[in-house]
């Protein structure tokens, strides 16, 4: 028990865990325990505690003054903070850490196309492996449901470049090479890289939709413990299926965009139909091949990326979210770093 005599909290019988509840709650100036009985180590951590708060503890026998010594010893001591870095020490370390960041998800991204690559070469050994249903439904999925956005969207850009490209060649009397503008702009670079962004923000983010979803199903762990190999099923027929489809977007975004200038041609322009067709076959067919050549890298980039994606999603709604939000922007960056190499390359070897 305990009990407050001339401002000293003085103990007396056993101080052990079933006897802490009893004990008057603050801090005492100072504690007599010449009248202790048991001691144990939650009482000893309780004098240690009030010694460390300042408290003057007398009258403790040697056994008991051995104990507290034991008992202090064996409690943790926090760690020092470390001290706070530099400023530059920070930077170099924030600019290092993304660095390797960034390279270990460049060597994940080149892993998943030797999967893919490698599944490639395995469905053209063994044909029957080879999912032909799952490769016509990717298609129909990334292909044909995204001819409408596309579309309009290259057709919304050819008025645009006819509009504002008039504004500009009428102050200099060339409005006829409004027609070369559109013609060199669409086929060579902008139909082809706006189909591939709107692909990106539509298809990769689908990619890790499906495949994240499987994934926190455990659906996949479940198609290895079949024998299915999920390279076979889940990567190749997507990425194939944008590989087979993008280039067939790309020329349709090519005949819309040219489309959209002819029409705001003759209508700004006074330039007809048959006139602009005619200015057309003077453009070098060598624009739309190096437009329609970067598709297929294209689809490669957004197909690899958004699989990535999905099988980095881990068991929480919260993780897909994040992936595939991260997926739709590593792809549509890529695209246009890809396009840039493509138009410096180009550029070099003179095409």
């Amino acid at each position: 028990m305990a009990e407050q005599r001339d401002g000293a909290l003085v103990l007396t019988g056993d101080l052990v865990v079933w006897t802490l509840a009893q004990l008057p709650g603050g801090r005492a100036g100072r504690i007599d325990a010449a009248g202790l009985g048991r001691l144990d180590t939650a009482g000893a951590w309780f004098l240690i505690g009030q010694r460390e708060a300042g408290a003057e503890i007398a009258g403790l026998s040697e056994r008991h003054s051995q104990l507290l010594d034991s008992v202090a010893r064996a409690m943790a001591s926090p760690d020092p903070a470390p001290a706070p870095l530099p400023g530059w020490r920070r930077l170099l370390e924030d600019v290092g850490r993304r660095v390797v960041s960034g390279l270990i998800f460049f060597r994940e991204l080149a892993e998943y196309l030797g999967r893919f690559i490698a599944a490639l070469l395995r469905a053209i050994r063994h044909p029957a492996d080879f999912r032909l249903t799952s490769l016509v439904h990717h298609c129909q999925e990334t292909g044909l449901r995204a001819v409408p956005i596309v579309a309009i969207m290259s057709f919304l850009i050819g008025v645009v470049l006819a509009f504002q490209g008039s504004t500009q060649l009428r102050q200099f009397g060339a409005e006829v090479f409004v027609v070369d503008l559109i013609a060199i702009s669409v086929l060579r670079e902008l139909g082809i890289l706006l189909t591939a962004i709107i692909v990106a923000g539509r298809t990769a983010s689908a990619l890790t939709a499906s495949i994240g979803s499987m994934k926190m199903r455990e659906e996949i762990d479940a198609m290895r413990t079949l024998g299915m190999d999920p390279d076979m099923v889940l990567i190749l027929p997507r990425v194939l299926a944008l590989i087979v489809t993008l280039p067939i977007l790309g020329l349709v975004s090519d005949v819309t965009g040219l489309l959209g200038g002819a029409i705001m041609s003759w209508i700004e322009l006074g330039i007809s139909p048959s006139m602009f067709l005619a200015r057309l076959g003077d453009i070098a067919v060598g624009h739309a091949v190096v437009g329609l050549v970067k598709a297929p890298v294209f689809a490669l980039i957004i197909g690899v990326i958004g699989c990535h994606a999905g099988m980095k999603v881990g068991k929480d709604a919260e993780s897909l979210g994040s992936m595939t939000s991260t997926a739709v922007v590593n792809a549509i960056f890529a695209v246009i770093i890809a396009d840039a190499l493509f138009s410096i390359f180009f550029s070099v070897v003179g095409l």
